[in-house]
């Protein structure tokens, strides 16, 4: 049981640095909510779905 709260705990702690990352280079992180939905959140905690115009096949 010990293994799935440190590995819930390195989720987190992931998450919370590329928030980080993401203010002190002003961009947004890109993730699927609980709805299932992929997302852009800003560091102004602005959350944007991502739609297929926003997709570049580059």
């Amino acid at each position: 049981m010990n293994q799935i709260k440190d590995l819930q705990k390195l989720i987190k702690l992931t998450g919370d640095r590329a928030k980080l990352d993401a203010k002190a280079n002003e961009t947004y992180i890109v993730y699927k909510n609980d709805k299932g939905q992929i997302v852009k959140e800003f560091s102004d905690g602005n959350i944007v779905p991502v739609t297929d115009q926003d997709v570049s096949h580059a």
